[in-house]
């Protein structure tokens, strides 16, 4: 029976092999080796405006890299570029960049190894007077809403750049010219990771190697009526061949106990296929404070996704698609009908937001799941093995 035993073993010691390399190749799963830099290439004489800059971070993985580029240079853009290769890297032609001369001033080489590129860009915020208390700005007559506050006007303070742990934090803040803005400012907070895990900040979202995290949030702003809400506003622009569509779903969350939730989610697909390349991902939930507490959640919700014939005014969306890229834009908006607590009350909302390749993250039994595929192969092989054996032994002894 000693060859028999030996066989278990040796079949074990394999299947326990196979199911780590199965884990560890599981695209939620592998890791990314992250780096930032600070406008690439940029050289005297060519100088930015102030509190203007281009940050790029770079995902190297094991067959391929994931290009993220955050610019405030007109509206405020992030670019995902997916390249199949691990030697790509970001060119700027820095005098056609900032003299917005040229399409194709900011590329990724080479070229061909690009495989999938999209942008979201922030592009307004819209204010309204809610007179009806309906936090609905679909059902909101036209005469309630004041001139938005364009992003591409915005004036904006120098990028401030931390690294903690293994995630790399870039914050980008800015604010109009107006008295509105005279104490207030609007914020991007921009997340890269080098591999899964949740955010320790509400609402804790789950992100990977393939996704990166944008917060967004108004402190401070003076609103112009007694009853105003705000809607934020963003577009999307993704390769041609591309079309985009926006749904909600019931998730499991699992952080502290079981606990179904809303997830919605805005993705790209090619025309002629359904299979998901790029996401953007959000709890419908928004934080009147800056110390994120339950107390302080209120509901959000989107509008409707339009397709819009125009790219937005952004340099850095500009300067890389040259090749009649697809827009589409929504609005997020805050607050639920009858909730008597409007902007003025804390003068702060926030929003989060992921941005990602592939398929977006599912619910966070994950590891749960995972397991559960590789464990029935083992089980089924060692089963199969014992039987074998004991067949075998019961042959010879006849």
């Amino acid at each position: 029976m000693s060859w028999c035993t030996g066989k278990i073993i040796a079949t074990v010691v394999w299947c326990v092999i196979g199911c780590i390399i199965y884990i560890l190749t599981r695209g939620d799963m592998f890791q990314r080796k992250v780096s930032v830099e600070l406008n690439p290439g940029l050289t005297p004489p060519s100088v930015l405006p102030p509190g203007v800059g281009l940050v790029h971070v770079r995902g190297l993985g094991h067959s391929g890299t994931l290009h993220f580029l955050l610019c405030n240079s007109g509206a405020p853009a992030l670019l995902m570029v997916h390249t199949y290769s691990t030697q790509s890297t970001v060119h700027v032609d820095w005098p056609a960049f900032i003299n917005h001369s040229s399409s194709g001033s900011l590329r990724v080489e080479p070229q061909t190894s690009v495989r999938y590129s999209r942008a979201l860009v922030f592009t307004k915020v819209w204010e309204y007077d809610d007179v009806n208390n309906a936090a609905d700005p679909q059902q909101t007559a036209k005469s309630s809403f004041y001139p938005p506050y364009e992003l591409q006007n915005f004036i904006w303070f120098e990028p401030k750049i931390t690294v903690n742990q293994s995630d790399y934090i870039v914050t980008l803040c800015g604010r109009e010219t107006t008295e509105s803005f005279l104490n207030g400012s609007v914020c991007l907070q921009f997340s890269v990771f080098e591999s899964v895990g949740r955010d320790q900040v509400r609402p804790n979202l789950r992100h990977n190697a393939n996704s990166s995290q944008l917060r967004v949030w108004l402190d401070g702003v003076t609103p112009r009526g007694s009853n105003s809400r705000f809607a934020l506003e963003f577009q999307s622009v993704v390769d041609s061949g591309f079309r985009e569509r926006v749904s909600a779903g019931t998730f499991i969350d699992d952080e502290y106990k079981p606990f179904f939730f809303q997830m919605s989610q805005w993705v790209s697909f090619p025309v002629n296929g359904d299979n998901v390349w790029g996401y953007n991902q959000w709890k419908p939930v928004a934080y009147r404070k800056a110390k994120q507490a339950s107390e302080d959640a209120t509901p959000c919700k989107n509008s409707e996704l339009v397709f819009l014939d125009h790219i937005p005014r952004s340099d850095l969306v500009q300067a890389y698609f040259i090749k009649d890229p697809q827009t589409y834009g929504l609005n997020i908006s805050f607050g639920t009908a009858g909730d008597p607590i409007f902007y003025k009350a804390t003068k702060y909302i926030s929003w989060t937001v992921l941005m990602g390749l592939g398929e977006p993250l599912g619910n966070s039994f994950y590891m749960l799941r995972i397991a559960f595929i590789p464990t029935g192969i083992v089980i089924l092989v060692i089963l199969f093995v014992v039987q074998e054996c004991v067949c075998s032994s019961g042959y010879q002894r006849l």
